[in-house]
């Protein structure tokens, strides 16, 4: 047997490391009742026995690489077919590794963590060297219902966590997970762990599902209310035999982030004062420009050789056009126009754009794929050729350039209406241009914006939101009273 221990000293909460690999745990607890302190305890502990894979949400587990050689992968930085990558070489190899998805919309989380999951489960057979695979806030990697999130992303990582949970043992697949809400972690996930350890949380239902699955009367279930920060009752094979209390031990590392602590406000001169009241649309300093990528550096170098030439005629010579774009104008003007094609993704959408550019005489599609998915973007927002190659279009396209093709078309409506001096666009256009019927998915993606430093918001007492694109220095109109209240 090889133990190790979670708890304090004098206060030992030793924990059979073989049988866990075995027969998997489950920790429940509200936030800041001190789950993750204690996944930090279990992981360290455990550091040198067994590969360790943490899937991090917030990035708090990254700080693991300093003193026990983890390797920390930033999701952020890779596409979902290089981290699956990266997992079969994780196997192969048996590195400890965190996957950070700090950064990441919660829909690109979902599908990451789902592809690296599934990549390790699917190792071949030679591969399957236990590995202890931690998953801090599984609520949200194993929704018990669908929430906001897109239904594919929810999918591919709602399967990921089944197999790990259900099917793991026998590829070595050892799954901890940790969540705030067992009420909304999927039932089937939670039911397949062995071990618990349950911390402070008050509302009742989950209370109830924690005292059933430790095996207590439901009289019983109060206690779980008045558990101290760090403290936890277990259970499970690993652990004990019959619920005990066990004060979660100190750790070596810590996170990144600030705690809870109180700290002196400054005190606040005269300048100070003023900067605080002072209304700027520019926010200062301005962050620096983003460097631009490949596709949108050709997407504006062919508009500005398009613009440099005479004006074609849209009919008949739709095929004299340079490179296709009047022809490529005119069919996404009508796809866009479509009420079916509102919430299709481009690529359900460009089997149908070829077809109408082909009754039109053309020989072959004038755009890829990848192409027509950035066209398509912009075309929603109502941007076309001859308006993309205006100079100022140009200069916006450039602060543009590091955003995903499928985020283009928001960023490019904000600077048509900031550049116009016109109403900030609602909610409503922005689901709209980003293909998502969505209201909170549209406020996610502004917010992704602003918080990369494309866009800057300023919402004033009436809830009338404006929008700045500080690099231009182009401020939108507040938006309109009417936008406001259907929003």
């Amino acid at each position: 047997m090889t133990s190790i221990d979670l708890g304090s000293p004098g206060d030992p909460g030793p924990i059979d490391l073989e049988e866990l690999l075995a027969s998997r745990l489950l920790v429940q607890g509200n936030s800041g009742s001190g789950k993750s302190h204690l996944l930090r305890r279990l992981l360290e502990q455990s550091a040198g026995l067994v590969q360790q894979v943490v899937i991090d949400p917030e990035g708090d587990f990254a700080t693991l690489a300093d003193r026990f050689g983890h390797v920390v992968v930033d999701a952020a930085d890779y596409s979902e077919a290089e981290a699956a990558g990266i997992a079969r070489r994780v196997r192969a190899q048996r590195a400890s590794v965190v996957l950070n998805l700090e950064g990441l919309e919660i829909d690109a989380q979902l599908r990451c963590a789902g592809t690296f999951l599934g990549a390790l489960f699917d190792a071949p057979r030679e591969q399957w060297y236990p590995v202890l695979v931690v998953v801090d806030e599984a609520q949200l990697f194993a929704p018990a219902a669908a929430g906001d999130v897109g239904e594919e992303a929810r999918r591919i990582s709602l399967a990921a966590m089944t197999n790990l949970m259900c099917r793991g043992r026998k590829r070595g697949l050892a799954g901890v997970i940790a969540t705030q809400r067992l009420a909304k972690l999927a039932k089937n996930v939670a039911a397949e762990a062995s071990n618990f350890l349950m911390g402070r949380t008050f509302l009742d239902i989950d209370m109830q599902r924690a005292a059933d699955l430790l095996g207590m009367e439901r009289r019983q279930a109060e206690q779980i209310r008045d558990l101290e920060r760090g403290q936890f009752l277990a259970l499970g094979p690993a652990l004990c035999r019959r619920p005990r209390l066990v004060r979660i031990g100190a750790v070596a590392t810590g996170t990144r982030g600030g705690g809870p602590a109180l700290a002196p406000l400054p005190v606040m001169g005269a300048d100070e004062r003023e900067l605080l009241l002072a209304v700027s649309a520019t926010p200062a300093p301005p962050p620096p420009p983003p460097k631009a990528v490949e596709p949108v550096e050709q997407l504006i170098t062919r508009l500005e050789r398009a613009a440099a030439e005479p004006p074609l005629p849209v009919q008949p010579d739709l095929l004299a056009a340079a490179e296709g774009d009047v022809l490529a104008d005119a069919v996404l003007a009508e796809v866009v126009a479509d009420p079916d094609a509102a919430h299709r993704p481009a690529a359900a959408l460009f089997g149908d754009f070829g077809l109408r550019c082909r009754m039109r005489g053309a020989v072959r599609s004038p755009l890829d794929l990848p192409a027509f998915a950035r066209r398509l973007a912009l075309a929603r927002a109502g941007l076309f050729s001859a308006e993309l190659a205006e100079p100022e279009m140009v200069a916006a396209l450039r602060v543009a350039a590091d955003l995903p093709d499928d985020m283009l078309g928001v960023f490019m409506l904000v600077a048509r209406a900031a550049r116009a001096g016109g109403p900030c666009p609602a909610d409503e256009a922005v689901a709209r241009v980003y293909g998502t019927a969505s209201l909170g998915r549209a406020r996610r993606l502004l917010g992704y914006m602003e918080g990369k430093g494309h866009l800057a918001f300023r919402t004033d007492l009436r809830g009338r939101r404006t929008a700045a694109i500080p690099q231009l220095g182009w401020t939108t109109a507040p938006e309109a009273e009417g936008e406001v209240l259907a929003g």
